[in-house]
């Protein structure tokens, strides 16, 4: 009786460490999507929310922060590579707008909604959102879209020592080192959970770059629906952009990963 006192214990003990896990998680997630709206501009940027601005030097301070959203733009992560010419000079990054996609962008934010017959959205899901979303396992892939798009998913870090606990079959659901999304042997430290479900799916580092950067764009522009963005409309304009290309980075296979 004192053993079965004892397992009980011990399993009480760990169900209440992970939930405080995912609380320091939800609670970061939040501080983060608060400091994007209110302090994020593309005139302003926040130096933290975007570590290609920082000092070489500095990145290796960046941490991601948990939950499905806050991977910000991947572009700085282009370092040559050893022993190529440096040039003395560092170009400086310049922009003009697209007519086109600046006039698709207004006409959604006159009356801005999820609706796919938008040529806004239609243009966003054929080149960015839908090439992003394409992984090997494409039923999965599909689901992981539909919680995107429902804000029903979670990504949560995990214990490389945990087992995997899920309702489905290895094969379905990946593991530690083998990403249930690309089929892909990479050490996987993250796992998704779709809406309710009771099933997880180990992901590789790729992977969930990859879907954050989805995450982070329709974080954004339902804020924008919601009425939460204190920008003029280029400034949301070039906000939308820099969601774009973080898509872009993430699907060609480059991310950010911490270093602690």
């Amino acid at each position: 009786m004192v053993n079965e006192a004892n397992v009980k214990q011990a399993a009480a003990e760990k169900q209440l460490k992970e939930a405080q896990g995912k609380i320091d998680v939800l609670q970061a997630e939040v501080t983060a999507l608060k400091t994007l709206v209110l302090t994020s501009t593309p005139s302003s940027p926040n130096r933290q929310l975007h570590p290609q601005l920082q000092p070489s030097g500095a990145r290796g301070a960046y941490k991601h922060v948990g939950g499905h959203v806050r991977n910000k733009s991947a572009s700085g992560i282009f370092t040559s590579s050893p022993g190529k010419h440096e040039p003395s000079s560092v170009a400086k990054e310049d922009r003009e707008m697209d007519s086109v996609l600046f006039a698709e962008f207004l006409m959604w934010r006159e009356h801005p909604s999820f609706d796919r017959s938008s040529a806004f959205l239609r243009r966003i899901y054929r080149e960015d959102i839908g090439p992003c979303l394409s992984f090997t396992r494409s039923e999965l892939s599909q689901l992981v879209q539909s919680a995107v798009e429902n804000n029903s998913l979670t990504i949560e870090p995990v214990a490389m020592s945990a087992l995997p606990m899920v309702k489905a079959s290895a094969v379905e659901c990946g593991g530690p080192k083998k990403c249930a999304l690309s089929g892909v042997s990479r050490l996987c430290r993250h796992r998704i959970k779709l809406g309710d479900k009771g099933s997880y799916y180990y992901i590789s580092p790729s992977s969930r770059a990859r879907i954050t950067a989805v995450c982070n764009f329709f974080t954004y522009i339902r804020y924008i629906q919601q009425g939460l963005v204190r920008h003029n409309a280029e400034q949301m304009f070039w906000e939308v952009m820099s969601f774009r290309r973080e898509m872009t980075v993430a699907k060609l296979g480059f991310y950010l990963t911490d270093l602690g």
